[in-house]
């Protein structure tokens, strides 16, 4: 088990005093057997009037944030300090029913499990499908688990990564076409491949908790998504397409939904014109403290 610390800080600028609507933050991971929210804290300025906290229907921490009075700036700090252990275990415990392709749900499970297989905007020659097919053996038979992993490795080969600043998702097919996409854009993807094979998959999205080329106590920092996809007994695993990857070993969750519209780190509104706005500004920083003992 080890600690870390996330410092995420977004901060936007206009060129006259404007006033803010209501602001919905995102930015508290979850707790789970694998990670454990230690200290929050939450600074904003200006102040908010009142700030709320609930839970959305996917168990998700939200912040809610109103406002009076106007400003040129508001920014929203969130520090975090958490314990990290997922299991380096890849899913050993994989049962019979999960082990092969095609998988069987029971019906308890496709009661709860039906929104996260259905499908948006699947186009007349369903490219994605066709795309996910060509994992599959003739036979169509295959270790499920060695075919989520072929998928997510085939994003990972296939695709060229580009960070992109823009709001949104690229659409499935979009990506598929284009040949590139960010990291949010790979992890639809990857959903809407499984769920073209009958899968249950859904959007997560955090934190890298490591990276490439840094130094183990180095501060680093970068804002993820990926997805997990559902496999009887063994549950949600975690698939990330961006770096062919599968667990949690460098991730940190914050929210688990069915679409990436539902994980917004921090949306909200301003009352004034449109050229009233400077920029937004994000840094990210997740800096490991070593180990802990349990």
């Amino acid at each position: 088990m080890r600690s870390l610390t996330i410092r995420h800080v977004t901060t936007y600028r206009y060129r006259h005093p404007v006033a803010f609507g209501e602001h919905r933050m995102m930015l508290r991971p979850r707790d789970s057997h694998d990670q454990r929210v230690i200290e929050v804290s939450l600074e904003i300025n200006p102040a908010p009037s009142s700030l709320r906290y609930e839970q959305d229907d996917f168990g998700n921490h939200i912040a809610i944030a109103e406002f009076a009075g106007v400003a040129t700036e508001l920014s929203f700090a969130s520090i975090v300090s958490l314990e990290h252990s997922p299991d380096d275990a890849l899913h050993p415990g994989l049962d019979d029913a999960a082990a092969i392709f095609p998988v069987d749900y029971g019906d308890d499970e496709m009661t709860d499990l039906a929104h996260c297989i259905r499908r948006h905007d699947i186009g007349t020659d369903d490219a994605v499908a066709q795309w996910a097919r060509r994992f599959l053996p003739v036979d169509g038979r295959i270790p499920a688990l060695e075919l989520l992993t072929r998928l997510s490795q085939g994003i990972h080969d296939g695709f060229l990564y580009r960070r992109r600043e823009a709001k949104g998702v690229q659409a499935p097919a979009e990506t598929l076409q284009l040949g590139h996409g960010s990291c949010r854009d790979f992890a639809l993807l990857l959903i809407d491949a499984a769920r073209s094979l009958g899968l249950a998959a859904r959007f997560a999205s955090g934190y890298l908790a490591t990276m490439p080329d840094v130094a183990p106590t180095e501060a680093h920092g970068a804002t993820h998504a990926w997805a997990q996809i559902y496999l009887p007994g063994t549950g949600w695993i975690d698939f990330d397409p961006t770096s062919g990857n599968v667990g949690k070993g460098s991730l940190v969750t914050v929210a688990v939904v069915r679409d990436p519209d539902q994980a917004t780190p921090l949306h909200g509104t301003f009352v004034g014109s449109r050229s009233d706005t400077l920029g937004m500004e994000v840094h990210v920083s997740v800096t490991p403290h070593g180990s802990a003992t349990t």
